[in-house]
């Protein structure tokens, strides 16, 4: 087994930006809540994508889910 097979990669974390308007209105599809929402859990947990979600998590959407 070489070097680079034994070596665990960690996975890259995907990171929220809400420097642009079109990407947070992405985000805001992404985890079905409002831009507002995904700008105010960004600022209380960080841009990590995976801690927006989990902050987002069991909160009521705004938005209804399409069929």
């Amino acid at each position: 087994m070489s070097i680079l097979q034994s070596r665990q990669r960690s996975p890259r974390k995907e990171r929220v930006d809400v420097s642009y308007d079109y990407a947070v209105c992405a985000w805001a599809r992404h985890f079905n809540v409002s831009e507002k929402k995904v700008k105010e859990a960004v600022a209380a947990v960080g841009d990590e994508a995976d801690k927006v979600r989990e902050h987002l998590k069991g909160r009521s959407s705004e938005r209804p889910m399409s069929n």
